[in-house]
């Protein structure tokens, strides 16, 4: 990074400037000296932080591939987007002996030279000699290169105009940036803001243009985000599909609670219209599946299928919310998100937390006491396991990202170094918020890896202060866009932070956690990431995110009735076939989005249909892969199904998407070739049976697909399980068949 103050030579040859054109003096942190206060409008027309510092993050010099890189771009650094005003006004003027900026001989200035392209730079010509923004530059550096002086109006909000539109496919229109200050004026800034849109196939701001933007050839969503000194206004573009739907056709949609006629209403937006019913059969698949991550017996399915009554769907999620299956199942899924690295925490501090995360789920604990004692957790990390997340991230800065982004869905983390690129939160806010982590002590065994695995214990201190990143002074806690909280000794912050978290009116907390359940269930968040709530990442169905988030606080956020909400509406039974006007969705939910098992639900899965046990280390005899409390647990299948890594520091996250290793395992592996010829595995049994043929493939599609064949299938099955004369080999093979299908690996 550069020097804020440039030598000798820089100030003496500034100075004589100074003297020659009337030129500010300038002090070694770059900031104006000995300049009377005066009002913007008394000043000149043209200042750094007003006008300059927006147009080098409009024209992407201060972005992360130019000069806003940690280590700048050829002896030139910039903070990244402008975040720092101080240091950007310092690299400018009082480096590189003055040839950046020249008032002596504006035009012969390196920061119009280049940007013009007049003498070879690394980034291309970004602007035109003579444009508005070339007279712009070259105006500031002939009137004395001035900083905005510290009582101007402050820039308190971008505002952008519309706000929303909806667009034929190829139509374009213009938009409009203003800034408005602190004295109640308002500023067009449409040509200095920097326009982005996050998905240019649906909508994109046209090159060279001041606020242009197209929509593209196929329908869809884009939110068009103007970013003017570190503000963001986002301008959310709708292109409905072409033809014409009556609005008949959407009041005539069966709505089974709230949450259908919310989707309903942002089909009708989209000119979209909804798959019909799933059957009965992927209906139970899919609820075993999603709720208890576990596949209906036979039986199951075949009483499922008898009951004629019309609640059957409803009564079912009842059941299988009050299984015991359903506390290891959604346990396994929170693990990914707080279990340790065991190499960082020790063995036993992740059993004990591991444990804690099952007892939780068994009692259905209300979701802001979950979080509550996470968050405050003290004692002994192998007794009390929620304290086990501040041993696995002992740092304040580690621990204070990590509850940012699991339960507010705002991720901080990027703005520990710089302004936060896509959102408002500077590094103050990151260090505030990190804050109320800083008095949390530890007391015991050694916290390098690797280490002994002893216990620790973790307190909370009278004092502790975390110190700002940049600027190095204490940092007191501070709420995210609020206020910082007087706390005094004898309270432990944390407290102070769960019970802001867990306030009716926090704008983040229950919207989070709706998200990701609503995720789990249908395969795909309203936001996604799902925790990554923010401005430019706006949700699919906003009025529905914050319906389920207000349901949530009302049901004293009891989790299996967020689950029950969503399981029994209309949109949660919807097939996943999609239609002529919904082919192309993926985030509207107007059908059921395909998704591959879960790796632990696809083994127990394969286990269930042939009738074999798995051996985990450390498990007791009969354990499924979703009890498994450590990912130390060897198993090649759930490795290459997408568990996380246990060897990353903290385990990574695990992947959905379906590989070729995948693929190959299923057809070739041994262990669960091994697993088909077992004498005692199903196969083999219903081979040597006095089942008829028949009985055999009806009982095998009705364990791997949770239903009955269709016509063709029997019969093509009968064909090949009576040609031959090795009746078990066929069962085995019939058996390995299914399990080597889409219908199988997914969830439709």
């Amino acid at each position: 990074m550069p020097s804020r103050s440039g030598s000798v030579v820089d100030c003496f040859r500034t100075a004589i400037c100074c003297a020659l054109f009337g030129c500010i003096l300038l002090s070694a942190g770059g900031a104006a000296a000995d300049e009377p206060a005066q009002p913007l409008a008394a000043t000149a027309a043209v200042t750094f932080e007003a006008d300059v510092q927006p147009l080098l993050t409009r024209f992407g010099c201060n972005s992360g591939p130019c000069h806003g890189k940690s280590r700048g771009q050829n002896g030139f650094a910039l903070s990244l987007l402008g975040f720092d005003s101080d240091f950007d006004y310092a690299a400018l003027v009082g480096e590189a002996r003055g040839r950046r900026v020249f008032p002596a001989a504006p035009e012969t200035s390196l920061l119009l030279r280049k940007a013009a392209g007049q003498v070879p730079h690394g980034g291309g010509k970004r602007i035109e000699p003579n444009s508005p923004h070339y007279d712009l530059l070259r105006q500031w550096i002939e009137s004395g290169a001035h900083r905005t002086p510290a009582d101007a109006p402050k820039l308190v909000r971008v505002v952008i105009e519309p706000a929303t539109r909806s667009l034929a496919p190829r139509e374009k229109f213009s938009l409009q940036v203003f800034a408005e200050y602190s004295d109640g004026h308002r500023r067009d800034v449409t040509d200095a803001a920097a326009l982005q849109s996050n998905d240019k196939t649906i909508a994109q701001v046209v090159d060279g243009t001041d606020g242009l933007v197209q929509a593209g050839p196929v329908p869809g969503e884009a939110a068009v985000m103007a970013r003017y000194m570190n503000f963001i206004a986002v301008c959310a573009v709708t292109i409905p599909l072409p033809g014409d739907v009556s609005p008949a056709a959407y009041a005539a949609l069966p709505r089974q609670n709230a949450i259908d006629g919310l989707v309903w209403d942002k089909l009708q937006t989209l000119g979209m219209l909804p798959s019909p019913l799933a059957s009965d059969t992927t209906f139970l698949r899919r609820a075993h599946l999603r709720i208890i991550g576990r596949l209906p017996t036979p039986e199951e399915t075949r009483a499922f299928l008898a009951d004629q009554t019309a609640d059957k769907r409803d009564r079912l999620v009842e059941r299988l919310l009050e299984r015991p299956e359903y506390a290891d199942f959604w346990a396994n899924k929170w693990a990914d998100l707080v279990r340790p690295n065991p190499y960082r925490a020790g063995m036993k501090a992740v059993w004990t937390i591991d444990s804690w995360l099952r007892d939780a789920f068994r009692k259905n604990m209300p979701y802001d006491q979950f979080v509550r004692e996470l968050l405050t957790a003290t004692g002994s990390t192998w007794q009390n396991g929620a304290t086990v997340i501040f041993r696995d991230r002992p740092e304040t800065v580690e621990i204070g990202s990590s509850v940012s982004q699991l339960f507010l869905g705002v991720r901080l983390e990027c703005a520990k170094c710089h302004h936060h690129p896509f959102e408002i939160w500077s590094q103050d806010d990151f260090y505030g918020f990190a804050s109320f982590f800083a008095r949390v002590g530890h007391k015991g065994a050694g916290l390098s890896p690797p280490i002994s695995g002893g216990e620790e214990m973790i307190f909370s201190r009278p004092s502790g202060q975390l110190a700002h990143g940049r600027t190095g002074v204490p940092v007191p806690p501070k709420l995210l866009g609020g206020d910082a909280p007087q706390i005094g000794p004898e309270q432990d912050p944390r407290e102070v932070l769960v019970a802001w978290m867990t306030a009716p009116d926090n704008p983040f907390f229950a919207k989070v956690m709706a998200n990701r359940v609503w995720s789990e269930l249908m395969g795909q968040g309203f936001v996604d990431p799902v925790d990554d709530m923010r401005a430019t990442n706006p949700a699919s169905n906003e009025p529905l995110l914050d319906y389920l988030a207000s349901d949530f606080r009302q049901q004293g956020y009891d989790i299996k009735k967020l689950i029950r909400r969503i399981a029994t509406s209309r949109v949660f039974g919807l097939s996943s076939v999609p239609g002529e006007r919904n082919i192309a969705d993926t985030r509207n939910f107007s059908r059921y989005y395909r998704q591959r098992l879960r790796a632990e639900v696809l083994l127990d899965a394969v286990n269930d249909i042939l009738g074999v046990e798995e051996d985990f280390a450390a498990m007791p005899a009969g354990a499924r892969a979703t009890q498994v409390w450590t990912y130390r647990a060897s198993s090649f299948f759930l490795d290459t199904f997408g568990r996380p890594d246990p060897n990353q520091d903290p385990p990574c996250e695990r992947t959905s998407e379906s590989t070729t290793p995948q693929i190959l395992h299923l057809m070739n592996s041994p262990a669960l070739n091994s697993k088909l010829a077992n004498d005692a595995a199903r196969p083999a049994k219903l081979a040597a049976s006095d089942a008829t043929p028949q009985k055999i493939v009806e009982e095998a599609y009705l364990l791997v697909y949770s239903r009955p064949p269709k016509d063709d299938e029997l019969q093509g099955a009968l064909e090949f399980l009576t040609k031959g004369e090795n009746r078990r080999r066929a069962v085995e093979d019939l058996f390995w068949a299914l399990l080597n299908t889409p219908e199988f690996l997914f969830l439709d």
